[in-house]
């Protein structure tokens, strides 16, 4: 028994040594752990994975997957997809929910995601798609991952900092990272697995070949979405599935400043953070704070994700809204009501100056104040009547001399000025025989007579961009491209009726507006030449209020060409305007270079030049007009009451005006002499570098992608206007084809309209949240890149795709770039207007629309 007891005794005390030797060894293992720097919590754990990367460029971003304008330093964000974070999640939950997809599976998915490159023709993975799908899942998969965050911040409280080293080191990583994805035409891109998926799934857009391997265009057939080959419906697969890495970065956007290795601030970008970017700025955070960032951000996430849905589920009730109208036979038409104007304009209604309220309450009309814009105060939403019998217009060149009666069907100015040859009614057509009040015999022989009273001129070398003011229908433009010149044309809305309408029916640019109390919408010291045929301008009153705004607008060195009855009859009337006009141009320094007469039409006309410097401003014994005041900025144009004064000269040689641009056609892609390295251009690198990307850019873009590959006639294009251009490359990239574009510079963004106009070519400044001072029915094609979505903050969408519908001829094409949202948004609208949407293409957030409109008005009509 004794024995026994003590053999217990050793037994127990063995058994309390073990125990106090394993709980030490517990202790120092957790010890360890705790304070080891290179212990991650599984969650977190494949953060030393390589990463996949989205480039993100700040501003204008655009369909560009070569991104030739990218930012090469702080404009450029690299970012991880959260494909890998997730896919840790997934594993641990794979047991608890069977139904739920391996990490694997994810990442097969994953490679079916689209690339969407119209540079280089192609589309990896993607498919042109009908809009009735495609949201629910994204907005799901979003949330999933932004919980998947959420574990893993939570998992990282209790974690150590890791090295700057080991940040340094994660950034380069991303950085090469993000080349690989955004580097134009990747041969590892093109022959890769894309990160996991298969080969067989990749796409091909190559339209630079004629070839659309692997992608649907899609068309509308009365508003159903039809495959071009076969004409039959599209099936469900081929529905846009967005990149979930995209998704979850969409909707971490942060408006939080990244900080660098120096502890400098990066130039604030649109980034949009995921977990990896997040666990980088908390290692490079002080006090080793792993939480903060974390915590605003997924914040952040929540809302938008929760945004994000919100938007998912009202497009998708508005789609099954829309898919009602259209089985029930209303068309989607129904939906939004539309209606025609009631207006006393009728088929040529232009809001902006067909206002007659407004018009009425005018206190004056002596300066023309009736003939400027008075837009009202909410933008119409009703659609304007086509003309009875209105059909596709005559093709260009022959356009020119004739169109069709129908289209523009007024006969008024056929009788007013048929004996002067400006147009004439033959049977089915309106011709033009090419005259007007000062060339009887035809605008060729009136434009080389200029041009042999004083070569200097030299039409479509050293004036390449005039002004023709008083145009009435525009012969002496459209004449003046047989010479290489690019005229802007412009008269009011009055007595003579329709005569910028006729102008833009013949394929020739115009606009309407008159010299009455503003500024014109143009920048200063950027048109080559003005001309004026019996425009019926005072010149000469007021101070030479009138002339003094074709000063600001003249080149300096420019020319002023002055056709009209004081120049050459000896009328007591005309001898007094005549030695008013003398002597005003006297005063303002121009030069008379030339007075000519000519005999075939009986006319005389006179050059004036301009000065090119301020020598003779100073010489000045009179001060009258007056030099502006510093503070006057010649180049504010939009709704700037005139002033009788002129503006200095700029003197230093390298700012804009002080010298002539290159000569035409080398103007065209010479990089303004003006535009430097130290300043920044649109797309965040040295503008000069700007400027060359993108030119580039739409180069690649036009010729890959809009010319062969979106399904346009462009033998049936001829007027063109870019709604939003920023340096005239789209234009300059159409330079080969028989179109002219009208630029167009809105007043909220960059004023890159001088640079425009610098390289040839023209446009205007306006506000899309009004009319467009444009008759119905005036182009054939529009291109919106980023407007509808920049313009969402000022005014609605919908009044801005009515005016599109105002200004778009029957069968014209809108090409719409912008966000996904906003696509998808416009193409609701136009297919309610029973548009056909011939295609559509998603990158990620990006997205691309091609619609026709069609000749369908409604027949109700509103109540006044």
């Amino acid at each position: 028994m004794a024995l026994f007891d003590r053999n217990q005794k050793q037994r127990s005390s063995l058994c309390s040594t073990a125990t106090v030797v394993v709980f030490v060894a517990l202790c120092l293992v957790g010890l360890w752990m705790i304070s080891s720097p290179e212990t991650i919590p599984a969650a977190a754990a494949n953060v030393s994975k390589k990463p996949d990367v989205v480039a993100v460029k700040e501003e204008d971003s655009s369909l560009d997957a070569t991104n030739n304008v990218k930012q090469n330093s702080a404009n450029v964000v690299a970012e991880t997809a959260a494909a890998d974070e997730t896919a840790a999640t997934a594993a641990a939950d794979e047991d608890d929910n069977p139904a739920k997809p391996a990490a694997g599976e994810k990442a097969a998915a994953s490679s079916k995601d689209q690339t969407f490159d119209d540079e280089n023709g192609r589309t990896e993975g993607g498919a042109l798609v009908k809009p009735e799908n495609g949201g629910g899942d994204e907005v799901a998969s979003d949330v999933k991952e932004i919980g998947s965050l959420e574990q893993a911040a939570i998992d990282m409280k209790d974690t150590t900092e890791q090295s700057v080293g080991d940040t340094k080191e994660a950034a380069v990583v991303q950085d090469k990272s993000s080349d690989e994805i955004t580097t134009a035409a990747s041969d590892a891109r093109e022959s890769g697995d894309g990160g996991g998926g298969a080969a067989k799934n990749k796409q091909t857009f190559d339209d630079e070949n004629g070839k659309l391997d692997g992608v649907n265009l899609v068309k509308d057939v009365e508003n159903k979405t039809m495959s071009e080959e076969g004409a039959k419906p599209l099936p469900e697969e081929t529905t846009t599935v967005s990149s979930k890495n995209s998704i979850v970065a969409a909707a971490a956007m942060s408006d939080e400043k990244l900080s660098d290795n120096n502890g400098e601030q990066a130039q604030p970008v649109e980034a949009l953070p995921n977990g990896q970017a997040e666990l980088l700025t908390e290692r490079a955070a002080q006090n080793g704070s792993f939480t903060t960032q974390a915590a605003e951000s997924i914040k952040e996430k929540k809302k938008r994700a929760e945004k994000k849905k919100k938007k998912k589920k009202k497009a998708k009730a508005a789609a099954a809204a829309a898919a009602a109208e259209e089985e029930g036979g209303g068309g989607g038409a129904a939906s939004l009501g539309w209606k025609l104007c009631n207006t006393s304009a009728g088929a040529d209604y232009i809001p902006c100056l067909d206002n007659e309220a407004a018009i009425k309450k005018l206190k004056t009309t002596a300066h023309y104040e009736h003939r400027e814009r008075h837009c009202p105060a909410s933008p119409p939403t009703c659609l304007v009547p086509s003309p009875e019998g209105y059909r596709d217009p005559i093709r260009w060149p022959r356009s020119r001399d004739k169109i069709w009666y129908h289209n523009v069907p007024h006969s008024e100015l056929a009788a007013y000025k048929g004996h002067q040859n400006w147009v004439k009614v033959s049977g089915e057509y309106l011709t033009f025989p090419g005259g007007g009040t000062q060339f009887k015999h035809g605008a060729l022989h009136y434009i080389e007579l200029i041009q042999s009273s004083f070569p200097e001129v030299a039409w479509g070398r050293r004036s390449r961009v005039a002004l023709d003011v008083g145009c009435g229908v525009a012969s002496f433009g459209g004449y003046l491209f047989d010479h290489d010149v690019l005229t802007m044309s412009l008269a009011p809305k009055d007595e003579h009726e329709a005569q910028v309408q006729f102008a833009l029916e013949r394929g020739i640019p115009a606009i309407s507006a008159v010299m009455g109390t503003r500024r014109l919408p143009f920048p200063s010291n950027v048109f080559d030449a003005v001309h004026c045929a019996r425009c019926r301008v005072p010149w000469h009153i007021e101070g030479g209020m009138l002339l003094l705004e074709l000063n600001r607008l003249l080149r300096p060195g420019g020319f002023f060409v002055w056709s009209a009855t004081p120049v050459y009859q000896e009328l007591p009337e005309d001898v007094e305007i005549w030695g008013e006009m003398v002597k005003l141009t006297k005063a303002m320094c121009w030069e008379m270079v030339s007075k000519t007469s000519d005999t075939v039409d009986q006319v005389g006309l006179v050059t004036f030049r301009k000065p090119a410097d301020n020598a003779c401003y100073m010489k000045r014994r009179q001060k009258e007009p007056p030099l502006c005041e510093p503070s006057d900025d010649p180049n504010a144009a939009w709704n700037i009451t005139l002033r009788a004064c002129m503006h200095w000269m700029p003197t230093d040689r390298s700012v804009r005006g002080s010298r002539w641009p290159e000569r035409w056609p080398e103007r065209m892609e010479k990089t303004p002499y003006w535009l430097n390295s130290s300043q920044v251009g649109v797309y965040g690198k040295p503008a000069p570098e700007d400027f060359v990307a993108d030119q580039e850019h739409w180069r690649k873009v036009v010729r890959n992608s809009y010319l062969t590959g979106m399904g346009i006639d462009w033998k049936t294009v001829r007027n063109v206007m870019d709604m939003r251009a920023v340096y005239g490359g789209f234009a300059a990239a159409l330079r080969d084809m028989s179109v002219w574009v009208m630029n167009v510079v809105t007043i909220n963004s960059p004023d890159t309209l001088p640079v425009i106009y610098e390289r040839g070519l023209f446009g205007i400044y306006h506000d899309w949240c009004e009319s467009f001072s444009t008759y119905p029915r005036s182009y054939d094609l529009l291109h919106a890149d980023h407007l509808f979505s920049k313009l969402k903050s000022r005014c609605e969408v919908l009044p801005v795709i009515v005016e599109v519908d105002r200004i778009l001829r029957p069968n014209g094409k809108l090409i719409v770039r912008d966000d996904k949202e906003t696509v998808d948004e416009i193409k609701g609208v136009v297919r309610s207007l029973q548009w056909e949407v011939r295609m559509t293409v998603s990158k990620n957030r990006e997205a691309m629309l091609c619609a026709r409109k069609t000749t369908w008005r409604p027949t109700e009509v509103e109540a006044r």
